[in-house]
């Protein structure tokens, strides 16, 4: 069954929240916050899918808070409503041009705010999915370049905010041209789903991300997990791509389809950029095809490790 949509609802009056949590927990996941740091904190640790917002309270006001959500690349697509006792022209144009998508004005209506958030959970949804569809490869299912590029962008800010460790495997099908050229391109996607398959099955955790990078070329990212996980994974998806016994007669390493495979790990605060643990493990994979295809090869990242590949 689809999970419950989440609303977070941000007011420094408890009896509001209160008020706001009878009209909508019977529908919504709800979670409260008195203040607009607390309303930050939860939504930056577990976005949701709206934000009730009240505006004037002390220290951080809603319009700021408003603006802080909007800057921050994992709170910035969350649909927020202005719940206000400011009714006035002014104020409700200020929110919208900060980025609101709705302005609801206290006391409130239960049916007015009920209706309300559901047309905006649904847009949420719809948009949700048109985003999805532009980062999925249409041959693999996986997902592709610019979903991982972004992946790796927040994925690096989280560890490094968190003192986490962050791994990435590049993989690399071997002599994959060769095998297009002797079975045939229609042979040539279908191996490419059956590879693909692995690497979706072997990231089992929620923000573990397996992408097609381009061409025969896969890359995971694994988030929280250190050099020795990485390797154990990496070696597990490769005899598990070998054990699919997809012939390649051509192939010089075995009979069947292998993967070479580079991994690099770090922690985020140790290293100069993530393009860099891409780099690395880029390199990785370099030396695991010279020394002969179908192998593993990893190095962990410190901030004296050369970006040259």
């Amino acid at each position: 069954m689809d999970r419950r949509p989440g609303i977070l609802a941000i007011d420094d009056t408890p009896a509001n929240l209160l008020t706001l949590g009878a009209m909508l927990s019977g529908e919504f996941d709800m979670q409260m916050a008195t203040s607009g740091a607390q309303g930050l904190e939860l939504a930056r640790a577990a976005p949701p899918d709206l934000i009730l917002l009240d505006v004037t309270m002390p220290e951080m006001d809603g319009y700021e808070t408003c603006q802080r959500l909007k800057a921050d690349p994992l709170t910035r697509d969350v649909p927020i409503i202005f719940v206000t006792a400011l009714a006035g022209a002014e104020e409700e144009s200020r929110g919208l041009e900060l980025g609101a998508v709705d302005y609801i004005t206290k006391p409130l209506n239960p049916v007015i705010v009920r209706a309300r958030v559901r047309t905006h959970i649904t847009l949420k949804k719809q948009a949700d999915q048109l985003r999805a569809m532009a980062f999925v490869d249409g041959l693999t299912g996986l997902a592709n370049r610019r979903r991982f590029d972004e992946a790796l962008q927040a994925e690096w800010r989280v560890c490094r905010r968190n003192g986490l460790s962050l791994s990435l495997i590049m993989v690399d099908i071997d002599y994959f041209k060769i095998f297009n050229d002797t079975y045939g391109h229609q042979a040539g996607d279908v191996c490419l789903q059956a590879v693909a398959e692995v690497l979706r099955r072997g990231m089992g955790r929620p923000h573990d991300l397996a992408a097609r990078y381009g061409g025969e070329e896969f890359v995971c990212l694994m988030p929280g997990s250190d050099l020795e996980g990485a390797e154990a994974k990496a070696e597990s998806m490769r005899e598990a791509i070998q054990g699919l016994a997809i012939p390649h007669k051509r192939s010089s390493v075995a009979g069947v389809v292998t993967v070479s495979l580079g991994v690099a790990t770090c922690f985020p605060e140790d290293c100069m950029a993530p393009e860099q643990l891409l780099a690395v493990a880029d390199a990785q994979l370099y030396v695991s095809k010279s020394a002969g295809r179908n192998q593993t090869r990893s190095l962990e990242l410190s901030q004296d490790t050369p970006t040259a590949t």
